[in-house]
């Protein structure tokens, strides 16, 4: 008998285990049909946000075409009235003509850094500009600080004070001047008595760029807020100036692409403090200083242009009259052709880089040095900030200023140009 419950001990076991292997069995299928499909939902998300991912990269770098796209139009009109407005300075005015220039020279300086910011942080958010990093000297940005906001606070009242700055820091210089040049400008604008100063420390194993403003500060819940476009907070600057917005969204896009950490303090009544967390790094070896050539005189120089809009074309014609040069003004290459012949050798020549019906300055310019068989110096003017036009124009060994131009600047370059020859 005993040996007969044993078997049927034996097969009720065997049965048991038998059913809950069937269970297990269940079990794990169900388990993985159910991670399967979390797989492939997770699979399906995946596509969904690579796709959304591509679609806004595509966005982002549509809205930098035409950004670009619309800056290069507007500022060609913005060219034109700056160089007439510079010819009208030269000219004999009294002081209230004078003043009234000056005031429609700050609008368009206005409205042209407008411009050229909103291309900037569009440029900075498609990831088109890549920092050059190099050993920078923090010395140097800072003496560059104080020499170009120095009167500007002594005009306020204000005192901008500018400590240490020995450090070397691993950062792109381009970029980094303007994060504190926006950073300074905006403690200024937002300070009515005190001061403003701009201190370099080490902090660890760091180097600590401090702008302290003895304004009236910010508030903690629009900390956050004010970098971000167009967020003023409702504030107006001390001296009634209402400012755009923009300089801190790409203070905080600068640092970012930078690699920098940005912190801002700031109490209410007693003003603010912006951080930039650097790294230190190792000096850059001396260069040789470039020898400095004298700039001359444009008296007498045959100055070939050519430039499609009409307005630009008749400013920068009656500026180089101004400056007692003989400057042949065409809009189109055939156009110069005909003005010039084959025979009249232009000392230097100023070609905008994009002409009507797609024709680029740099063939004129081409075209007239295989003509007289000798590099004739030149300079190509454009709105366009594209790497790829930078590039063609240093291929053809010509200079490249960007629109609007400047007169002053652009008069140095030709007298430099000129004393090469």
């Amino acid at each position: 008998m005993s040996q007969v419950e044993r078997t049927m001990d034996q097969r009720g076991s065997a049965y048991s285990l038998f059913q809950t292997a069937i269970t297990l069995e269940g079990q794990v299928r169900s388990r993985t049909e159910e991670l399967t499909a979390l797989m492939r939902s997770l699979e399906r998300s995946n596509q969904d946000l690579t796709a959304a991912k591509e679609e806004a990269e595509r966005a982002n770098r549509s809205k930098t075409r035409f950004l670009a796209a619309a800056s290069h139009d507007l500022l060609q009109p913005l060219n034109a009235a700056r160089l007439s407005l510079s010819a009208l300075a030269d000219m004999r005015v009294g002081p209230e003509a004078r003043s009234i220039v000056g005031q429609v020279e700050r609008g368009l300086q206005t409205i042209e850094d407008l411009i050229k910011t909103l291309l900037d942080i569009s440029k900075l958010d498609a990831g088109l500009i890549q920092p050059v990093v190099r050993p920078v000297l923090v010395a140097d940005v800072l003496e560059s600080l104080e020499a170009s906001f120095g009167p500007l606070a002594a005009r306020k009242g204000l005192r901008l004070s500018v400590r240490g700055g020995q450090a070397w820091v691993a950062s792109d210089l381009v970029l980094l001047q303007r994060i504190l040049q926006n950073l300074v400008s905006n403690a200024i604008r937002y300070t009515a008595a005190g001061g403003v100063l701009v201190a370099a420390r080490k902090r660890g194993g760091e180097i600590r760029i401090d702008v302290v403003d003895s304004g009236a500060g910010i508030p903690e819940g629009e900390q956050e807020l004010i970098f971000e476009e167009f967020h003023r907070g409702g504030r107006e600057s001390v001296d009634g100036e209402i400012a755009l917005g923009l300089g801190l969204s790409i203070v905080r896009r600068s640092a970012q692409a930078l690699g920098h950490h940005l912190s801002l303090e700031s109490r209410v009544g007693h003003g603010s403090r912006f951080s930039l967390h650097l790294t230190p790094c190792a000096p850059e070896p001396p260069r040789p200083a470039p020898s400095l050539v004298p700039p001359t005189s444009l008296t007498g120089a045959r100055i070939a242009l050519i430039e499609n809009d009409k307005a630009a074309l008749e400013a920068l014609a009656r500026l180089f009259h101004g400056w007692d040069a003989n400057a042949f003004a065409a809009r189109d290459h055939l156009s110069l052709v005909r003005l010039l012949g084959t025979t009249w050798s232009p000392d230097v020549v100023v070609a905008d880089y994009h002409l009507d019906g797609g024709a680029c300055g740099l063939d004129t310019v081409e075209w007239l040095r295989s003509v007289h068989g000798h590099d004739i110096p030149a300079v190509i003017t454009t709105a366009d900030h594209s790497s790829e036009v930078e590039a063609r124009v240093r291929a053809a060994r010509c200079e490249l200023v960007h629109k609007p131009l400047k007169p002053a600047q652009l008069r140095a370059l030709l007298a430099h140009l000129l004393s090469r020859g």
